[in-house]
């Protein structure tokens, strides 16, 4: 299955030929400050995607990276150096068949909203989502 998407303006478009894993939103505090809310994003292969357009990177932490379109600031990618990279799902064209399916980092959460859906909630990273 082939899945595409893009920034706000359009000028960092990208491909994913390969599967999408579920949804799973971070409330840790990085994502908050980055997307001014918590972060909601499946993860690829990284040689499954395809990025076309010139997209910025900066260095949040002293292991990942944050990719963002460079005109219109859109937040798209987060990569920890693994074989997989994590794309906002909000960045995603139409409705690749994929749902929330967790929430990690949540002894990190905003004071200002609950979590209310019923899904599994976990205080930090899972180690079965590591």
């Amino acid at each position: 299955m082939t899945v595409t998407g893009s920034c706000l303006c359009g000028r960092v478009r990208y491909r994913i030929d390969g599967p999408l894993s579920p949804v799973v939103a971070c409330h840790c505090s990085q994502c908050r400050k980055a997307s001014g809310h918590h972060v909601a994003a499946t993860t690829v292969l990284r040689d499954d995607l395809v990025i076309e357009g010139e997209q910025c990177w900066f260095a949040s932490s002293a292991g990942a990276q944050r990719g963002f379109c460079p005109v219109c600031g859109s937040n798209m990618f987060w990569d920890g150096g693994q074989d997989y990279l994590a794309v906002f799902a909000g960045t995603l064209d139409g409705d690749p068949g994929i749902r929330m399916a967790a929430h990690i980092f949540c002894a990190d959460k905003g004071a200002y909203y609950e979590i209310t859906d019923g899904l599994p909630q976990a205080p930090g990273l899972p180690e079965d989502i590591a």
